[in-house]
């Protein structure tokens, strides 16, 4: 979600790297092009302001629910002929909204059926990145207590753009955080290197332990002497703003928005460099040379005549497209493009165009049956389906 100025009008101005770029979208967002799939929107009475992610909590009742960018979150049964939707919880009076401010993130705790607790990440009205647990109704599982609100993390963001805003759990039950490095252009702050500052990182708690949350005994910064913070998972990233866990391996997967010419995929190991700002993509940033001693490099990269700005997805593991299975499916938020990246290990083999589209694609989620969705800038939910 990289510098992204949204508006409720057709044309959407995109700030990269400090130049307009004007593009103008159609209402029918679908061009299939010539590939094998295309396009299906579903849920189509149901239409949402700047949606930003969708989520299944696995409680075993059948609903999805969508973050709007502007503070609210909504619920719907997950059946395409869904014609309503209940407001699940408003905090758009505690938001700031605008560019890539927002309600960012959601998580439900692994055992959100019985304790009825998830999680948000949202941009509050000092500018600053909030993570915040909430308690759903004991009458009403469509209704959140929004006076349940009890604030885990709060981080101080240098400037309004890079927030991150991804939130999930892991397999082995903690809370993961995506932090860009605060923003700018360059990271005039050196966060992406610094270690001592929970910026540029992704991070790792444990929200069952401790007041407000635990650090895992596994971090990898745990009880050093150098003052590292001990949340951080990884670092040396721009603004990783998508994250997801293959649900077959546990891989953790990032796309990292890039700089002026590369978007990065990565894999998210404990203790990791993931480079920036040393590197963009598998490049030297500011110099042809440039010391990568201790690095990862991603296993993926585009430059930017593909595209601006990558929306990380998820590894597919669907039952309906049975050709991208154990493929990562992400996009271009900027050109409306959307891949399927084979890979083996590490290495990246193939990158297949699967559809393009004429509008910001900002997300994908997947229910609990690993069905994969997109959402778009004009409001509705759509699926990539075989021709």
């Amino acid at each position: 979600m990289k510098n992204k100025f949204i508006a409720l009008i057709v044309i959407i101005v995109v700030i990269i790297a400090g130049v307009g770029i004007f593009i103008l979208f159609n209402q029918d967002i679908i061009q299939n092009g010539d590939t094998e799939y295309e396009v299906e929107r579903v849920f189509e009475d149901l239409n949402f302001a700047q949606p930003v992610g969708l989520y299944d909590p696995d409680d075993g009742t059948n609903r999805l629910f969508v973050l709007e960018q502007k503070g609210n979150i909504y619920v719907f049964e997950n059946e395409k002929t869904t014609s309503e939707r209940t407001l699940f919880l408003d905090i758009t009076d505690q938001v700031t909204f605008g560019g890539e401010m927002g309600l960012l993130g959601l998580a439900f705790h692994p055992n959100y059926a019985e304790n009825g607790y998830f999680y948000v990440d949202y941009i509050n009205t000092d500018r600053d990145t909030i993570i915040s647990r909430f308690e759903v109704n004991d009458g009403d599982i469509n209704k959140a207590e929004k006076e349940s609100e009890k604030v885990i993390l709060t981080v101080e963001q240098p400037f309004d753009n890079h927030n991150g805003g991804q939130l999930a759990f892991g397999p082995d039950g903690y809370l993961y955080i995506a932090l860009g490095d605060g923003g700018s252009g360059g990271d005039p702050q050196g966060n992406g290197q610094n270690r001592k500052t929970l910026l540029g990182s992704i991070l790792r708690i444990d929200i069952d332990s401790g007041d407000p949350y635990g650090i895992p005994d596994s971090n990898p910064f745990v009880g050093n002497t150098e003052g590292y913070r001990e949340e951080i998972f990884a670092y040396g990233l721009r603004n990783p703003w998508r994250f997801s866990f293959d649900t077959e391996t546990g891989e953790l997967w990032t796309g990292d928005v890039g700089q002026n010419a590369w978007e990065e995929i990565d894999i998210i190991e404990s203790g990791k460099n993931y480079g920036w700002a040393i590197m963009e993509g598998m490049h030297c940033y500011q110099s042809n040379d440039c010391d990568q001693t201790g690095l990862t490099l991603p296993i993926y990269e585009y430059d930017h005549s593909v595209g601006r700005s990558i929306t990380g997805g998820f590894v597919y593991r669907g039952e309906t497209l049975s050709n991208l299975e154990g493929k990562y499916i992400y996009a271009d938020y900027v050109v409306g493009k959307i891949w399927a990246l084979s890979y083996e290990g590490n290495t990246a083999k193939d990158n297949q165009l699967l559809v393009e589209v004429d509008q910001a694609i900002p997300s994908f989620g997947v229910d609990r049956n690993n069905n994969l969705y997109f959402l778009s800038f004009d409001g509705y939910v759509y699926q990539i389906v075989e021709k």
